[in-house]
């Protein structure tokens, strides 16, 4: 317990530097957006970051997180496993890029703006040449964390350089974008050349791999992963398609905030996966004791007590005056914090056990809540109706974990859902 509890902390203790930066650029940058250009520009660069959220797991649908799996688990078959698994990604992000186009001709900004948008989006495909995957699965996870930051650096060092030209502002983000991703992927690289094993795998070993990567097994863990997603940020994409951009920048202002404060927890779930994938039934029972969550339960409230506090002179000292209407979208969404720390660490467990088709049932329960709350709500009240809508579709999807995890035969002993690569 002690060793395992040793690795954790040393695991979170690589992350955070890397992790930290990565915010840190990512504040100042909406922060200075804020202050410097006002509620649209911070809306429209939101909206940017959105979507290029929502490339990643298209990008790799399932295959960042099966794929880090099998890493871990092989590591001998690692120079096999990238071989497939960036075949594969490069694949999804060309096929992505004509439907980020058709969603990008439908917001509601003028036509310099959607250029950005495109521009914006279609350079963070750039994400598909990255290896950061197997560098996670390696739990190299300094390396992961320093290279998280290396995109948000590079758009932050851009801004500045372009400060003296307002009317350019979004296009040398852009440019920022893509200088970010192409020094990210090098990085990667180089790192890949010095620690991908010797020599190829035996024919029975590639056969073994690629049925660990077949698209019925993946394909689950992508539709699961991206329904986490729009459950998590498809307030976002539907205020864009909507509501205005004022509306946006707001939500943006209150969501930024929340993601900052739940920045460390996610660093301990993050650290925690590669230990997770490795675990017996034993040990994942152990995992889920009454304990265990009602510690993080109460650890979320106390954050979310402080949050609720300090929200107004918080939202004022980082957007500005112009964003206080924010908030009381703040407000509401503090309340889901408590909620978070359960459903994060549910389903990163989840999904480090194999269990991708129950994450797939509970995120689509979740993301169905919100996408059908919203379309009835935020054509009358906006952000609020956004904010009202994450809280209750959290409720909805902790229950669906909580019902799924019960009855998962994974945690009863009678089967073990590991790829049949490592069987």
């Amino acid at each position: 317990m002690a060793g395992s509890l040793g690795k954790l902390i040393r695991g979170i203790a690589h992350l955070a530097p890397g992790e930290g930066l990565s915010r840190l650029c990512s504040v100042v940058t909406v922060v200075y957006l804020g202050h410097a250009y006002g509620v649209v520009i911070l809306g429209v660069y939101a909206l940017g970051v959105t979507i290029a959220q929502y490339l990643q797991p298209v990008i790799d649908f399932g295959l960042r997180h099966i794929g880090a799996r099998l890493v871990a688990q092989r590591p001998e078959l690692a120079g096999e496993i990238v071989r497939r698994v960036q075949y594969r990604r490069l694949r999804m992000a060309a096929a992505v890029l004509p439907f980020i186009a058709i969603y990008v001709l439908g917001v509601r900004l003028p036509a310099p703006m959607k250029a950005f948008l495109l521009v914006f989006s279609f350079s963070s495909a750039l994400y598909a040449v990255s290896l950061d995957w197997a560098a996670w699965g390696k739990s190299h996870l300094h390396l992961v964390g320093f290279a998280k930051a290396i995109v948000p650096l590079s758009m932050l060092v851009f801004l500045v350089v372009g400060r003296g030209h307002s009317g350019q502002v979004l296009w040398w983000i852009a440019a920022g974008n893509i200088f970010g991703y192409l020094v990210q992927a090098t990085v990667f690289w180089i790192w890949w050349r010095k620690h991908q094993p010797a020599g190829p795998a035996a024919l029975e070993e590639q056969m073994a791999i690629a049925d660990s990567l077949a698209w019925r097994r993946t394909s689950i863990m992508g539709v699961a992963w991206l329904g986490n997603l729009a459950f998590n940020t498809v307030d976002m994409l539907m205020l864009g398609l909507m509501s205005s951009p004022q509306q946006v920048g707001l939500y943006s202002a209150a969501y930024r905030i929340l993601n900052q404060v739940l920045g460390g927890y996610y660093l301990l779930t993050q650290s925690l996966y590669p230990e997770l994938s490795r675990q017996n039934l034993a040990e994942r029972r152990r995992m889920l004791q009454g304990k265990i969550l009602l510690i993080l339960l109460g650890a979320g409230a106390a954050m979310a007590a402080v949050v609720v506090m300090v929200r107004r002179p918080l939202v004022k000292l980082l957007f500005g005056h112009q964003f206080l209407a924010a908030s009381p979208l703040l407000l509401l969404l503090a309340l889901a914090i408590p909620l978070d720390f359960l459903t994060s660490y549910l389903g990163n467990a989840y999904i480090a056990w194999g269990m991708e088709k129950k994450i797939l049932l509970c995120t689509a329960i979740g993301a169905a809540s919100n996408i059908l709350l919203n379309l009835f709500t935020i054509p009358t009240y906006g952000a609020l109706a956004a904010a009202v809508n994450t809280l209750i579709s959290y409720l909805i999807f902790l229950i669906s974990l909580a019902v799924v995890g019960r009855f998962a035969k994974e945690l009863a002993g009678e089967t073990q859902a590991v790829p049949e690569l490592v069987q």
